[in-house]
């Protein structure tokens, strides 16, 4: 995994996240509202953030590695986002798929359209067979936006997350390639034409 796998939509460009970026994942991972679900404590500095953006450059070079996309809008180029894939188990042909809006940017769609690209490409170029999400059961949100993406829910998890000083159930959800890979009448650009209001 050398070169970044840049994607573009009709709408966003999901590149690279780099060190200029940290400004603005700091308004978006300082927001205490906005991060409530993300499964971390907001950030509290600058500094913060820019210890995430190494992080997020670091998946890549893990044994077990992830891919991390910033989602900016081609309209005046601001991030709005991010999302990736994490944890690729090679030999089980699976990850986990995460990602995190800015609250003034939801409502439009652009996380359903960033998600149809991010996971077509991994079903395409990573060879996966499954991709999971572990989604707070009160992110009523999320959860329809996973489920306009095709993933269904397998299982609740008994405080499996622990942040803001609290443990938190987690539902488990997964999305296998052959439940992705659907005529277009019932699959993912259905719910990308018709669901644009579902996200985080």
């Amino acid at each position: 995994m050398s070169d970044f796998p840049t994607l573009e939509t009709e709408r966003l460009l999901l590149r690279e996240i780099v060190a200029t970026d940290a400004t603005a994942l700091f308004d978006i991972h300082g927001d205490t509202e906005a991060m409530r679900w993300f499964g971390t404590d907001p950030l509290t500095d600058l500094q913060q953030a820019e210890r995430l953006v190494e992080t997020f450059a670091a998946w890549r070079q893990m044994p077990n590695p992830g891919t991390r996309w910033g989602i900016q809008r081609k309209l005046d180029n601001q991030l709005l986002g991010s999302c990736g894939l994490f944890k690729w188990n090679r030999g089980w042909r699976s990850c986990i798929v995460g990602y995190e809006l800015a609250r003034s940017a939801r409502g439009a769609g652009f996380m359903l359209e960033a998600l149809s690209a991010v996971l077509a490409w991994g079903f395409e170029q990573m060879g996966l067979n499954r991709v999971e999400a572990q989604i707070h059961p009160d992110n009523a949100a999320s959860l329809k936006l996973l489920r306009a993406l095709g993933f269904v829910q397998e299982g609740h998890m008994r405080e499996a997350g622990f942040w803001l000083g609290e443990h938190h159930d987690l539902l488990q959800f997964a999305l296998l390639r052959r439940e992705y890979l659907t005529p277009p009448s019932s699959g993912p650009q259905a719910a990308l034409e018709s669901a644009a209001h579902v996200e985080r």
